[in-house]
């Protein structure tokens, strides 16, 4: 039973258009689709926004339904840490863990890094991502973007020689990181990795499939490799680190910021590097993320730069550099 002084749970799901169209090597898509949690009590709200990634077998209607199950539990004073217990690591929990830590951080007047004893974050450089398609046109593709910092390339597979010659092309200066989605194979896997070290890509992001990842221990890595699909919360470090040299941190991965701090920490513990990485959302997916840059060599936090439009109070880009979010919108 709760009170009318008891939090209360909403949610929805929104739709955002992306400006033009965002491909990888497992499809293309021109709306990013996220579920956003408010919970709610003596007049403040906090909230949080997540993205259902198929991938994981996430859908938009399963995570919001996922979420509003929890209203019962947010209404009788459920916190972050029952949350972890409450719910595996999935999307619904990120949206959930985030709009609590909004709300105590509303309530309490303070920020949220204040309150969980982490760093203020700083203005950073985010990676601008490139979507995959022929070499030619990721070349065009490359060269609107030329003035950027620091590129992530999507690639596909056979192929990504050429197209990421090309890129290099358009793009002299740029530092330049690649993900695959785990579009390689065993047969390419060396050759790929070679052509990425000749134009001085500093980072590959998952080349195999998770699960089928065992041949990057054999192999003589020329660059850095990085594990997204590979990797999800702390408890999936384990015997990752003769496959890879950095792993890829994201919130709809870890189930909220609050693993994703603690996943941080114990990644570096092992020796690993770390990126912050992102789905297509507006600046409230990414808001949170920024508490954990100041232990990052990569931040990967472009979505709303992909959008054809973010929300109201989104976050302050300036070119590449992302400015820390505003009380208003989160934390």
């Amino acid at each position: 039973m709760t009170s009318s002084k008891s939090p209360t749970l909403a949610a929805r799901i929104e739709r955002w258009p992306i400006a033009g169209h965002f491909t990888i090597s497992r499809g293309a898509k021109t709306e990013a689709v996220t579920v956003v949690a408010e919970i709610s009590k003596g007049g403040h709200t906090g909230r949080g926004e997540c993205v259902p990634y198929p991938r994981y077998g996430e859908t938009p209607e399963a995570t919001l339904a996922a979420v509003l199950s929890l209203r019962e539990a947010v209404g009788r004073g459920l916190d972050r840490d029952a949350l972890q217990a409450a719910m595996p690591a999935c999307a619904a929990r990120n949206a959930l863990d985030c709009a609590l830590l909004d709300l105590e951080a509303k309530t309490s007047g303070r920020r949220a890094w204040n309150l969980l004893g982490r760093p203020a974050p700083r203005p950073c450089t985010t990676a601008y991502t490139i979507s995959l398609a022929a070499p030619k046109a990721m070349a065009a593709a490359t060269a609107k973007a030329a003035h950027r910092p620091l590129l992530k390339i999507k690639l596909g597979g056979d192929g990504d020689g050429k197209r990421i010659a090309a890129v290099r092309k358009s793009a002299p200066e740029s530092e330049l990181i690649v993900d695959a989605n785990e579009a390689w194979t065993p047969r390419n896997l060396e050759r790929n990795l070679a052509a990425c070290a000749d134009v001085g890509v500093t980072l590959v992001e998952q080349p195999l499939p998770a699960g089928q990842d065992e041949m990057l221990a054999r192999i003589k890595r020329p660059l850095a490799v990085c594990a997204d699909e590979s990797v999800h919360d702390r408890a999936s470090l384990a015997g990752l680190r003769e496959r890879y040299d950095a792993v890829n941190i994201k919130l709809d991965k870890t189930g909220g910021l609050t693993e994703a701090l603690a996943m941080a920490d114990a990644a570096r513990a092992q020796g690993f590097e770390i990126m912050i990485g992102c789905m297509v959302a507006t600046s409230l997916a990414m808001a949170p993320a920024l508490l954990l840059t100041a232990q990052a060599r990569y931040v990967d936090l472009d979505g709303p730069l992909l959008l054809a439009r973010d929300r109201e109070g989104g976050l302050r880009y300036d070119g590449s550099l992302i400015y820390p979010p505003d009380a208003v919108l989160w934390g």
